[in-house]
């Protein structure tokens, strides 16, 4: 009862607060289907969470200083919504933590925050990094394997005839070796009319130092009206080794009262290992909204492994299911995802 309480109360603090302070925002998704993977055991039905994008429920705000100078902040927690835990390993704001200074000048960012790689990835992918046709399924979206870095600066340009200029640097805060864990990363994007280029790079050391993850992806969209086609190539090497090369070719367009995304990935291995570690991934699906932040959705996507190859089909939230070197991986979902 005195826990159902202190709930209680604490929800009640925070709605008194978001209506105090106009510049304060609660926002959020829930995301919930059926999906059904296959891989080397066989086939499993799963009551799908976080599909098409991962749920969330988050804080945002921002306070006028004066002088064109503003202070904001964002923190927002990642949960699974067939079980109700967190996810992102566990921590209360593992999707976004940080908090900065903007203005004329640009903007200034310090905390956990999303690398300029996966942005570049999400707005480019006609799936947006989400249902059965992530391209996250074979590029990478984050030296590592995370699309957040933690302990970050970052620095954002104002937009400029339609250049906007990112950097980001990770702290790696390993007494005595301060090159221990470090991360940095570039993006330059360009948007006019129909056309919308990116690039971005990132340069991520391991735990020990030694061993350097260097992510380049460069890519883009064009509106042609009728369709969008989708473009990207990115290059993954690592001093151990890894050196892989993606393409993705993909199109987004209306159809009916929804919209219809597909798109082809090809993960090539350039390291010269015996059995090659590449895939080919195929995806398709369609999303209609039955208003403007609830739509419904659908999507099938199969990966191809290469002979040594162990890449699954996954989503925004899913790890898919395991299958052994050269076998496929598909996966088929349906679902449903309201934002607040």
């Amino acid at each position: 009862m005195k826990k159902t309480l202190l709930v209680l109360a604490v929800l009640g603090t925070y709605s008194v607060f978001a209506s105090a302070q106009s510049n304060v925002t609660i926002y959020g998704v829930l995301d919930a289907g059926i999906t059904r993977e296959s891989g080397t055991a066989g086939s499993v039905l799963k009551l799908a969470t976080g599909v098409q994008s991962g749920n969330r429920i988050g804080f945002k705000g921002s306070e006028d200083l004066g002088g064109g100078l503003k202070a904001n902040f964002q923190l927002e927690n990642g949960f699974n919504g067939d079980t109700g835990t967190i996810r992102q390993g566990g921590a209360l704001f593992g999707r976004q933590a940080y908090v900065g200074l903007s203005g004329n000048f640009g903007a200034v960012n310090a905390g956990r925050q999303y690398n300029p790689v996966f942005i570049t990835l999400d707005s480019i992918d006609p799936f947006g990094t989400g249902l059965t046709g992530s391209a996250g399924n074979l590029m990478a979206s984050g030296a590592n394997g995370d699309v957040r870095t933690n302990n970050s600066f970052t620095y954002n340009t104002p937009e400029m005839g339609g250049l906007v200029f990112n950097g980001m640097y990770g702290l790696g805060e390993v007494a005595g070796d301060a090159s221990r864990s470090r991360y940095y990363a570039l993006s330059v994007g360009y948007a006019n009319g129909p056309l919308g280029i990116a690039l971005a790079y990132d340069n991520a050391n391991d735990a020990t130092g030694t061993n350097t993850t260097r992510l380049m992806i460069l890519g883009g969209t064009y509106n042609f009206g009728a369709a969008t086609m989708h473009l990207a190539y990115e290059t993954e090497k690592d001093n151990a080794g890894m050196n892989y090369r993606d393409w993705l070719v993909g199109l987004s367009a209306p159809v009916g009262a929804g919209s219809v995304m597909a798109s082809y990935i090809r993960k090539s291995d350039r390291s010269g290992a015996s059995l090659g570690t590449g895939a080919k991934q195929f995806a398709l699906g369609y999303s209609y909204p039955l208003s403007k932040r609830t739509n419904l959705y659908t999507s099938y996507g199969r990966i191809n492994n290469d002979a040594g190859g162990k890449w699954v089909v996954s989503d925004a939230s899913s790890g898919g299911t395991a299958v052994t070197s050269g076998d496929s991986s598909t996966a088929i979902t349906f679902g449903m995802r309201h934002r607040f």
